[in-house]
């Protein structure tokens, strides 16, 4: 059954002003008891799915009594909506432009491939199973609900939704002024950090930005996103650069070992399909002699393939490209730092360093 996109995002944006409003003069909506847990325990939940699909349940059942929002398919009954659809067209990207920690989407993650919320299949293939009992037993009071107890209803969620964001945002530290022994103990550090591959992405991102704009050259930068793969987008590898549409040069961003198997990989995968001259292993860790060896065989092909410390190389960057470039670098920086898919975690662990770095 349809589902009336425009109504639904007009809903969420008119509540959830409301609500961040009054939770910032202090006043909050009342829940009952047996709500509030409900609501708590699938917002503590490790899958945000559920968060994200209740709401869109709650919006169609608003929409219209008749959906069977136990249904999310359209195929498996006359009475089922579109649930990837609703989230994908209204509940996504309302997360995403209210700055929400959010997900792709409930049915790219959990909900794939037709399911049903009460089918016991549905159950059993999920590791949370206790918080998929609490979020079916919420769809159950929504089912319960008139009109306007279904707003009530979608209030209490959107300012759990608040409360989630009011939690993740966190102010990131500026540097003032820092010299370039400082910026190689905080690049040291950082590095050191466990970020998911974050700190030593976004470092070399910050780092080719930096040397652009110092230089004016008409590169286009292109990064894969963490744990995105590079063959499905199509990419070179983690970093690509381009020039006048042409690959000027590619690299792979990695803390893991290098041996000679991942070259081969590499080069069956991203160096040779791309048809890449010069690629780069920009590494945290160290080299096995036999993957150098390697290099220097494709290297009589006509790829050249090197392996740089991704610390050094930095470091030496900047030197580089001065004050100018280095400003563009921390920019650069900055703007990921501040992104709203950079983990909490990531953000924390930068403050952390910056805070270290200035006390000493």
């Amino acid at each position: 059954m349809p589902v009336d996109y425009g109504a639904s995002r007009a809903l969420l944006d008119k509540r959830f002003a409301a609500i961040s409003k009054a939770a910032i003069q202090g006043t909050r909506p009342e829940a009952t008891k047996e709500l509030a847990d409900g609501l708590d325990q699938v917002f503590a939940s490790r899958t945000q799915s559920f968060r994200e699909a209740l709401l869109g349940c709650a919006l169609a059942f608003w929409c219209d009594p008749e959906i069977n929002i136990l249904l999310p398919y359209a195929n498996l009954d006359d009475a089922a909506f579109n649930g990837r659809s609703l989230d994908e067209n209204v509940v996504n990207p309302f997360l995403k432009d209210n700055r929400v920690p959010s997900s792709r989407g409930p049915y790219l993650a959990v909900f794939r491939r037709s399911v049903a919320f009460d089918a016991p299949s549905t159950r059993a293939g999920l590791r949370n199973k206790g918080d998929f009992d609490v979020f079916l037993s919420l769809i159950e009071q929504v089912r319960t609900l008139e009109k306007d107890a279904v707003v009530q209803f979608i209030d209490q969620l959107l300012l759990c939704f608040y409360d989630l964001r009011e939690a993740s945002q966190i102010q990131i530290a500026r540097l003032g002024r820092i010299s370039l022994e400082q910026i190689a103990t905080l690049m040291n550090r950082l590095i050191a950090t466990p970020s998911g591959g974050r700190f030593p992405m976004y470092l070399v991102e910050a780092a080719l930005i930096g040397i652009r704009e110092r230089f004016n050259l008409g590169w286009e930068i292109e990064v894969q996103g963490i744990n995105v793969s590079d063959a499905a987008g199509g990419a070179g590898g983690d970093v690509t650069v381009r020039e006048n549409g042409e690959i000027a040069f590619a690299a792979e961003v990695t803390e893991r070992e290098v041996n000679a198997e991942r070259v081969v990989a590499t080069f069956q995968a991203k160096i040779s399909p791309h048809a890449i001259a010069d690629y780069l292993f920009l590494i945290t860790d160290g080299v096995v002699e036999q993957a150098r060896i390697q290099a220097r065989a494709y290297f009589a092909q006509g790829h050249e393939v090197n392996f740089i410390q991704i610390t050094d190389w930095i470091h030496q960057t900047l030197v580089t490209i001065g004050a100018a470039g280095r400003a563009a670098f921390f920019t650069a920086l900055m703007e990921r730092l501040e992104d709203e898919e950079t983990p909490t975690a990531v953000k924390t662990a930068w403050n952390r360093e910056v805070d270290q770095l200035t006390r000493t």
